[in-house]
């Protein structure tokens, strides 16, 4: 097989590594497979082809654009599954190893596609939380808005997930508008560099969007400047090392740091061996050892359990590792493949020797395993490996050191207190598990130990056949978490976007700020027409446009007829006396539901038209009471409007129910879906 010349992608052209490439071996065989590197780069060239070409490009694409980009991406890279999973053998991954990395990769970016066109705007400002009034009339108010950051994002990967690792990130950075410039760790590099490269045949990015850099970064953290963005994954070395860089100090270039982490799982006091609790631990605990070898930096390192399962559960743990197949990942038959590297394996067997000194080892000889189809002596292999530790309290090394791969150590507890104080012990983690059935114990636990970790997972017989897992980061819920987990967040769905955009508040008039937002605010021009709005196309309609009608009367009749029809005859609107001794209602009023109904009776256009359908409302409100005899009217203004589909759009009205007096009764948003001809 001839070697892999591992290019990187530099302002536009793919760059071969040169004579100060570095050599990746195979983690299966350990030949030589390729060559990753170059002696020098013009990150200057790099930086300027991001922030010149690149940043511009996406930033004038609306959030719709780019989510429809990235799941244009996201399903051009699921045609080539197949020639990455065969890559990712080399670095020791199984066929269920790969999956997880390279379709998980791609299943972030799809929900990011899909979160991007359902929770963000269809334009290029993101408005973050509600208006603020700041002043009595309404005449000065306040609004929160994001825009993309204009640098560039640097992302300094791990090896144990060339393409999560990279798409996990590279997704919210596109949504939110920024160009990346990828640098993946270089024993994996080859898996990352044919994903980018279909990404960059594909047509489907801006120019100057993506740039790889195979090998090491040069000087480009010190051209950095307050618009980039570092978002690393690693080691806490490395990390301290790299945001202890004086230049991004001094320009306060944001740093976004995921570190590994001494994640644990906690079997609760309620579980017994024949308990389907005390199952799942077992379950949890055999995937997050042998999947990706245990080079997950969300697998469990500590198992906690009350003191009396400490001899079942390590029964029951150490029999089931005793079925893993070991060997050539590409054998179907194989459970678990190799570590990605001999300098990981040489790390991973003298962290284990370190924790071995205060622990008894129950089962994994590193000197004695059995691999398939694979000289272990060549390869990076290492055989799963669980320890007892019998005094957690008096043991310094199972809460401070990480071997990070199949190992694991077991220990007791006494009392939820105690669980919880062992599980701070880590001093911040990626993700915490909590297998109970017992609400007050999930309760209590939450209560202790949710400060100190990122994630808390808890699953039990209810919620087992449809749970996620221990170590499965979704693009939907927070990844990161305190102190030795790097103090850092990603995904988390919006939030994550949200790291790579400056959060600004704006103030000024309803109109300014309905113009910069795109989206009407209370106390701005609102243009009347002639024609009712809902005779009117969505492209017809502009941001303001107003209906007004009304008034209508509401009646005693209408109130009891409204009442005995639906079945609501709640005493305020039936029972005179009773409704006065009610502090909130001058005597019967009005149903609330009524006035909503009279309002759409004030406000539709009964014959056929552009609006195709009425899909709901939001932020429904009740300000005053209607009486009998007062009289309603209705004003529908254009709020906010958002391309859907190919036929028609979401349009988002603010109805404002008025009385006589012009008082506010009661207000909502309503949402309609407009033919766009």
């Amino acid at each position: 097989m001839d070697l892999i010349n591992v290019n990187s992608y530099l302002a536009g052209r793919w760059t071969p590594a040169d004579a100060g490439a570095r050599a990746i071996f195979s983690a299966v065989s350990g030949e030589k497979l390729a060559l990753a590197g170059q002696d020098t780069l013009d990150t200057r060239a790099m930086l300027d082809h991001a922030r010149l070409r690149g940043g511009p490009a996406l930033r004038a694409m609306s959030f719709h654009d780019r989510a429809r980009m990235l799941k244009a991406l996201a399903l051009e890279l699921g045609k080539f599954k197949d020639e990455l999973y065969a890559l990712s053998h080399t670095t020791g991954a199984t066929l269920a190893d790969g999956k997880i990395d390279i379709d998980g990769g791609i299943g972030t970016m799809l929900v990011y596609a899909s979160k991007g066109r359902r929770e963000m705007p269809d334009g290029q400002i993101y408005v973050d939380g509600d208006l603020e009034m700041l002043s009595r009339g309404g005449s000065f108010v306040g609004q929160h808005i994001a825009t993309p950051l204009q640098g560039v994002a640097v992302h300094i990967n791990a090896f144990n997930f060339p393409v999560w690792g990279m798409l996990e990130k590279l997704a919210p950075t596109l949504l939110a508008g920024m160009p990346a410039i990828i640098k993946p760790a270089t024993a994996t590099c080859h898996v990352t560099e044919q994903c980018v490269r279909r990404m960059v045949e594909s047509g489907l990015l801006p120019e100057g969007a993506i740039q790889l850099i195979a090998g090491g970064l040069g000087d480009l953290l010190d051209r950095l400047d307050y618009q980039d963005v570092v978002s690393f994954t690693g080691s806490a070395q490395t990390a301290l090392m790299l945001r202890s860089n004086p230049h991004l100090l001094e320009n306060s270039v944001r740093f976004i740091a995921e570190q590994d982490s001494l994640n644990a799982s906690v079997l609760g006091p309620d579980a017994t061996p024949d308990s389907p609790e005390f199952d799942i631990l077992v379950k949890e605990v055999i995937r997050e050892m042998t999947a990706k070898a245990g080079q997950k930096c969300t697998a469990i390192r500590r198992i906690l359990v009350p003191d009396a399962l400490l001899a079942p559960a390590g029964d029951a743990i150490t029999a089931k590792l005793a079925t893993i197949r070991i060997g050539d990942p590409a054998l179907h038959t194989t459970r678990m493949g190799a570590l990605a590297s001999a300098t990981q394996k040489a790390d991973v067997l003298d962290k284990a020797r370190q924790i071995a000194a205060e622990c008894r080892a129950l089962t994994g000889d590193a000197g004695s395993f059995e691999v398939d189809g694979a000289d272990k002596a060549r390869g990076a292999f290492v055989p799963p490996m669980l320890f007892a530790c019998d005094d957690p309290d008096a043991a310094s090394a199972v809460h401070a050191v990480e071997a990070f791969g199949p190992v694991a150590t077991l220990m007791p507890y006494r009392d939820l207190a105690h669980a919880g104080d062992l599980l701070n012990r880590g001093r911040g983690s990626l993700v915490a598990s909590l297998i109970t059935h017992d609400p007050v114990v999930a309760r209590t636990m939450a209560l202790s130990s949710a400060a100190s970790h990122g994630r808390l997972y808890i699953n039990n017989r209810d919620s087992a056949r449809e749970a996620t897992g221990h170590g499965s980061p979704l693009p939907h819920m927070l990844h990161g978490g305190p102190g030795r987990a790097g103090g850092g967040e990603e995904l988390g769905g919006i939030r994550g976007v949200m790291h790579y955009m400056q959060r600004t508040a704006i103030q000024g008039s309803p109109d300014i700020l309905s113009t910069i937002t795109g989206t009407w605010i209370k106390g701005a021009a609102r243009p009347k027409s002639a024609t009712h709005p809902f005779t009117r196309s969505f492209d017809e309609l502009a941001i303001g446009d107003t209906i007004a009608a009304g008034p209508r009367t509401v009646t005693l009749e209408d109130i009891e007829t409204f009442a005995h029809f639906t079945g609501d005859t709640f005493y305020a609107h039936m029972d005179e006396e009773a409704a006065k001794a009610n502090p909130f209602f001058p005597g019967r009023v009005a149903h609330g539901y009524l006035l909503l109904s009279f309002a759409a009776g004030l406000f539709v256009e009964p014959a056929p038209g552009p609006v195709l359908a009425n899909t709901g409302l939001d932020g429904l409100k009740f300000m005053k009471p209607v009486s009998p005899g007062d009289a309603i009217s209705v004003e529908l203004t254009v709020k906010r409007k958002t391309r859907r589909t190919e036929d028609y759009g979401e349009v988002r009205w603010h109805v404002a129910v008025l009385n006589q007096d012009g008082d506010d009764v009661a207000e909502y948003e309503l949402h309609t879906m407009n033919a766009y001809a």
